[in-house]
């Protein structure tokens, strides 16, 4: 009888999952509500929010941009379903009082066990939720208590919030930005593409978040691929890596701000994630040359390295010089990789591989650190790596600052007093 229940429940559910229809790009978790990315703030300078009668026409090319440069991590990491304890020490991921950023990109892989029941049934909220509490936690703990050595790249030290926070099944990503930051941060949306089974379901794929700083927009992928080391299970990460550029979009935004609608539209484009390349060598020659540490040996040999330096896929794309030891597969709670002891009849062998990476796409972006941290409570190491990034920040003239003040800038408006919204601008930096 048991059988038959699922039997026929088994479809059902299958079918729920893939015609569940998605509730927009709008869907996740922030300090803010999605709409507060409406707020349109730059400075220093004045902006005008006022009915522009024939205003184009006098300030149009009068705005300027400067480059900016900001302090980006980016860290990723394979749990393998365990879950964080109550004051579980994120310092080895986010390195606060080492090397404090301007923002945090953290992305997380099997935050739940890929169990049908997970993969099939709605995202279990409260593990992100937890994973959320300690970030905020680190982060916040690190600005109460830095003076001003610790501070960002641009010497601010405040409370940091999350900007987007979005969650498929174990896939998690959670950006988090300087609180100064946030109105300079607008048109945050995200977008997830499911690769996993039949094609389509969420045990594999990406979760992708994109937004604009000032006039630079940003794109982070949090990837979890195909396993397996076979041949065919390289085929099918190149596979999902074509499908999660082609079904990831975003939407366009206003006729006034037309925004990238496809990951490489955009300026800056970093891929993290388990992205689950090996090493095309025989298993006992992998772990000589590992015990050897003749890393530049194994890289000639990485299947990612190949890809982006012959392949298709990832042409264009960069990776900073590996340095440290394969991130996959561990003995949890050891340093031992998984093989170096005595095998269950019926467990498979795992070379071991870096399979946690992290690459980017175009210019703008400079690589300062790609470094694995050693927390052993999973199966896989995580992996960071730490950037600048030059951001376009528009700024208006002093010319159009004092003609806002002139009485000919008066003259002009009079008779549109009625239309203009009363605004607070004492936040300005003058």
């Amino acid at each position: 009888m048991l059988g038959s229940y699922k039997e026929v429940m088994w479809p059902r559910l299958v079918a729920n999952k893939i015609l569940r229809k998605s509730v927009g790009s709008n869907n996740f978790v922030a300090d803010f509500p999605p709409d507060a990315d409406e707020t349109f703030l730059e400075a220093p300078g004045l902006v005008d929010e006022r009915p522009s009668f024939d205003s184009k026409s006098i300030f149009v090319n009068q705005h300027k941009t400067t480059n900016q440069n900001y302090k980006v991590l980016v860290s990723t990491w394979n749990v393998g379903g365990i879950v964080p304890e109550d004051g579980f020490d994120m310092e080895d991921l986010l390195e606060t009082h080492k090397t404090p950023c301007d923002i945090y990109v953290l992305g997380f892989q099997e935050v739940v066990p890929l169990r049908a029941s997970n993969v099939l049934g709605s995202d279990n909220n409260k593990i992100s939720a937890k994973w959320n509490s300690l970030i905020r936690e680190t982060l916040n703990k690190s600005v109460a208590t830095s003076d001003n050595r610790d501070k960002g790249i641009n010497g601010f030290s405040q409370d940091f919030k999350c900007i987007v926070s979005k969650q498929m099944v174990g896939i998690l990503i959670t950006v988090w930005v300087r609180g100064d930051l946030r109105p300079y941060i607008r048109h945050p949306s995200v977008s997830c593409v499911g690769c996993g089974v039949l094609g389509c379901l969420g045990n594999k794929g990406s979760v992708s978040v994109r937004f604009r700083l000032h006039e630079t927009s940003f794109c982070f992928v949090c990837c979890h691929l195909a396993s397996g080391g076979r041949d065919r299970d390289g085929r099918q990460r190149n596979s999902d890596v074509t499908e999660i550029l082609s079904r990831s979009s975003f939407p366009r935004g206003t006729s006034l701000e037309d925004l990238p609608k496809k990951i490489l539209d955009h300026d800056r484009v970093i891929f993290l994630g388990d992205l689950n390349y090996r090493i095309s060598l025989p298993e006992e020659k992998t772990r000589l040359l590992v015990e050897r540490k003749e890393w530049s040996t194994l890289l000639e040999n990485d299947q990612l390295s190949m890809e982006i330096m012959n392949g298709q896929i990832f042409r264009g794309w960069q990776e900073g010089n590996v340095t440290f030891a394969p991130t996959y597969k561990y003995i949890p709670n050891s340093d031992l990789y998984y093989g170096c002891i005595a095998y269950k009849k019926d467990e498979k062998k795992r070379a071991p591989a870096w399979c946690d990476r992290i690459i980017w796409y175009g210019s703008g972006l400079k690589q300062h650190e790609y470094t694995r941290g050693e927390v052993k409570i999973s199966d896989h190491r995580p992996v960071k790596a730490i950037f600048t990034t030059e951001v376009k920040v528009l700024r208006h003239s002093n010319k159009i600052r004092n003609l806002f003040f002139s009485d000919r800038f008066e003259d002009r408006s009079d008779g549109y007093d009625d239309q203009i919204d009363s605004k607070d601008y004492s936040w300005i930096s003058t």
